[in-house]
């Protein structure tokens, strides 16, 4: 497992199956891009962008392998099977949607599974809110990031992004804290830092050309 470092950027290369970077090859290169930039981390999508993604950098990686399963609201890496095929592929961690919503398998099942089976990777915790946080801090995760915030019926109308609830993180816990969610640049990224943050995670901003061509477009016409 190796090492995140203490204030640095993660870069989240993901794209979905209908953007037009949907490649395990294209993302490989944008980790590349991400690392020459000085990147000193890659959050990543699916085994096969991670096997991708490993063959060109040797940076950190947090995997996950976002999975519908019907019935459930959570998507984020939600069973075992999941996790168990994103750390094979060579996650270094692996990112939990760990928010008190509906899931097909019990949360502190899957922790204990990854602590006997892979018992040198870390796990990344995504959440929305405090009140989960609270409620899975006995299960000891490596890390916490605030991913899920505004992204739950809970947490909706929350600031995006969510810098408040770095703030009250950092207070409430010493497990460190990943800010992500809606992190759209440097300045952003240092006043997380600030708050308390381990590290910050910036995704669409970088890695997603449509939608950041959109939003120029948007400031564009309202300018």
């Amino acid at each position: 497992m190796k090492r995140i470092d203490k204030g640095s950027l993660i870069v989240s290369c993901q794209a979905l199956k209908d953007e037009p970077l949907h490649s395990s090859k294209v993302m490989a290169k944008m980790a590349l891009a991400a690392k020459m930039g000085g990147a000193s981390g890659i959050r990543a999508n699916s085994p096969r962008d991670i096997k991708e993604i490993k063959k060109e950098i040797d940076l950190p990686l947090i995997g996950l392998w976002k999975q519908e399963v019907a019935g459930y609201e959570v998507y984020i890496t939600p069973r075992y099977a999941d996790v168990k095929a994103v750390l094979k592929a060579g996650a270094d961690y692996v990112a939990i949607d760990s928010t008190s919503r509906k899931r097909p398998e019990k949360l502190a099942d899957l922790y204990n599974r990854i602590r006997n089976e892979f018992p040198d990777r870390g796990i990344v915790a995504d959440i929305a809110s405090v009140e989960d946080v609270k409620r899975i801090l006995p299960l000891k995760p490596d890390f916490i990031s605030t991913t899920m915030s505004g992204y739950t019926e809970a947490t909706k109308d929350k600031p995006k992004p969510d810098l408040e609830l770095v703030r009250e993180l950092s207070q409430l816990t010493e497990t460190p804290i990943i800010a992500e969610g809606n992190y759209q640049n440097g300045i952003q990224a240092k006043k997380a830092i600030d708050y308390g943050a381990y590290a910050v995670v910036i995704g669409t901003a970088i890695t997603r050309p449509q939608i950041i061509t959109e939003q120029i477009m948007t400031e564009m016409k309202e300018g």
